[in-house]
């Protein structure tokens, strides 16, 4: 009798898909849609062959929604939409009283790793909320 653990070797890639395994899990990406954290929401192109699949991975279903409508449509995620067009005022009244605190003269090399997080925060906050604001006016909630 051996008292040596037993370890199990990992499993082998298989040929035609190689690191297949780990494209389930989405460690490191960010949303497709908004750039936040992802939470395991995904979406491919089934109508591609495995090799070439691109995944895309979302931080919530209603950006994954929006993704596939505009993947459907043929929009790009990169351009700016008008519905992202209509939200930039808002992010801007965000961001102003928090530039009146650091201070209009001072160059983004300047801020504090604070500073910066919080105009960050800020804007991605307010850009979020406006784009929310604008698609419950103009759609069906499910």
């Amino acid at each position: 009798m051996s008292h040596v653990a037993q370890m199990q070797s990992p499993p082998a890639e298989v040929a035609d898909r190689p690191g297949f395994d780990r494209l389930w899990h989405p460690r490191g990406q960010l949303c497709a849609a908004c750039a936040s954290r992802t939470r395991g929401f995904g979406w491919f192109d089934p109508n591609k062959s495995r090799g070439k699949r691109t995944y895309r991975w979302f931080c919530s279903m209603q950006c994954q929604s929006v993704f596939t409508r505009k993947a459907k449509r043929g929009l790009s995620m990169v351009d700016f939409t008008e519905e992202e067009t209509q939200a930039l005022p808002a992010v801007m009244r965000a961001l102003a009283p928090e530039m009146e605190r650091i201070g209009w003269d001072r160059t983004l090399g300047q801020l504090t790793r604070g500073d910066m997080h919080r105009l960050i925060f800020v804007t991605v906050e307010a850009f979020r909320a406006e784009m929310f604001q604008i698609a419950s006016q103009s759609e069906v909630p499910f």
